[in-house]
């Protein structure tokens, strides 16, 4: 098997076998007892009511997505804390505008009330 495009083709057979196997094998193994009770929705034991495709407020989207934002941003920080002596003036420069644009991401957030819950 010295040929690169031979080992790529078996990887990529395998792969397509693996994927199909996994789809596959839940539907040919698993009992299938579909029921009322069991399509019905679970949401964290409560009973839902209403219509589960309702319309929600903008503002719930709008604070997960600025918590999700500044967390991952935040993660940014952990690497750059390893190598804050080895990083020079340069990297802390670099640190320095990576946080003023985050802090500005923040303002403008804060300033048009999306982290605000009514």
């Amino acid at each position: 098997m010295s040929d690169p495009f031979l080992v790529v083709a078996v990887f990529t057979v395998f792969a397509a076998m693996f994927g199909l196997v996994s789809v596959l094998m839940p539907k040919i193994v698993a009992p299938s007892n579909p029921g009322l009770e069991k399509q019905r929705t679970y949401e964290c034991g409560v009973v839902v009511k209403g219509d589960p495709w309702g319309e929600s407020k903008i503002q719930f989207y709008l604070f997960a997505l600025v918590f999700v934002v500044l967390d991952v941003e935040s993660l940014f920080l952990f690497p750059w804390g390893l190598v804050f002596r080895d990083a020079g003036l340069t990297g802390f420069i670099e640190v320095l505008v990576f946080l003023a644009i985050l802090l500005l991401g923040w303002a403008f957030a804060w300033r048009v009330r999306a982290m605000e819950w009514e």
